[in-house]
């Protein structure tokens, strides 16, 4: 069975359908990552999106159930050079096709992705709609351009109430703006006692939970629609350390009077350099973003770039030069992707420690 990709500049592909044969509309961005692909299609980040998979073979492994980073999807369809139905691994379960028919998302295979990437590249992401082969292309073209996508995407993937994960050690309030249970999985293993939040807490909600520490999760969409989240954030600073990643990173930024913007077609993929600018190390990290805090605005600020990207120079963490607080742009807790920057996790606990025991020789 055939259906097509159609982009609002008036572009189609066709290609075999795999996957739910629903109609769906959504932003299309690309991803580099050989690897992944469950992890990719769990990861709320990518809330109303089409993923384009540059690796020409996908679903080669299957579906397992270890491997998810949330209990349900949020990605709008999936486009493939490939798709494997045969998968070939201990570990597999069921194929990405039965997935995503499960999960009603669409998939596309046989799609020249070398083709759409560079276009993407070219002219940065695009709206798109995965659809059947008899529909009129310029009247869905008319339509993709008249549609605005939706901007609550932190609202459709947030938990809708607080819940525990409970250890032993540290308190963590852990803000849930689209999280990857990759995130809580590290600071499980840290033994860390985390309460996990929604996008909308206040200030007084996380203060009341008497936190050790806090962290800003991933999560989709441009930051500047989460204006409950920038102000709960002003409300803790310095008061609490604090540890925010990729969505996390840039809210922190605007909270602290920086800016943010659109990147062209974003960072997507598990293997994108960062350089640490203290040491002078690279590590190759996972990052899932399409907007980016920009240098010039920090100015006025009282942070610290900390991290860049090398492939195009933009801010991948910051920290505050006045609080217990630092952010990146990237993925440490991986999934998918490599652990070169997990060490972040270990990070943050120290900080922690030591800002207990700065409180306890002010009180002594």
């Amino acid at each position: 069975m055939k259906r097509q990709l159609i982009l609002e500049d008036g572009t189609f592909f066709i290609g075999e359908v795999f996957g739910s044969t629903a109609q769906k509309m959504g932003e299309v961005v690309f991803n580099t990552g050989m690897t992944g692909y469950q992890e990719i299609l769990s990861d709320p980040s990518y809330c109303g999106q089409f993923v384009t998979m540059t690796y020409p073979l996908i679903g080669n492994y299957g579906i397992n159930r270890d491997d998810f980073e949330a209990i349900e999807p949020h990605i709008h369809g999936l486009i493939v050079k490939e798709v494997c139905r045969t998968p070939s691994n201990w570990r597999s379960e069921i194929t990405i096709d039965e997935y995503l028919k499960e999960k009603n998302i669409p998939g596309l295979a046989g799609i020249d992705t070398r083709k759409l990437t560079r276009m993407i590249r070219q002219h940065g992401t695009l709206k798109g709609m995965i659809c059947d082969l008899d529909v009129s292309v310029a009247e869905i073209v008319s339509d993709l351009k008249k549609t605005k996508l939706p901007t609550d995407q932190v609202k459709r993937v947030s938990t809708k109430s607080a819940y525990p994960s409970p250890g032993r050690g540290h308190r963590v309030v852990l803000l849930d703006f689209g999280m990857k249970h990759g995130i809580l999985r590290e600071l499980n293993k840290r033994n860390c006692d985390v309460i996990v939040l929604p996008y909308h807490a206040t200030s007084q909600d996380v203060l009341n939970l008497h936190p050790d520490g806090v962290m800003l999760s991933n999560g989709p969409g441009d930051p500047k629609n989460v204006p409950e989240a920038i102000e709960m954030i002003r409300g803790i600073l310095g008061r609490v350390p604090l540890f925010g990643i990729c969505l996390g990173h840039q809210l922190f930024a605007l909270a602290c009077g920086a800016d943010t913007e659109k990147m062209k077609f974003g960072h997507r993929g598990s293997n994108h350099p960062v350089k640490h600018l203290a040491t002078g190390k690279v590590a190759i990290t996972s990052q899932n973003h399409g907007y980016t805090v920009m240098a010039s605005s920090l100015k006025q600020t009282r942070l610290e770039v900390t991290h860049v990207a090398l492939n195009d120079g933009t801010i991948e963490g910051l920290r505050h030069l006045d609080y217990p607080a630092f952010t990146v742009q990237y993925h440490p807790e991986a999934s998918p992707g490599p652990e070169d920057a997990n060490h972040l996790f270990d990070e943050f606990i120290a900080m922690i420690e030591q800002f207990k025991k700065e409180r306890e020789i002010v009180h002594a």
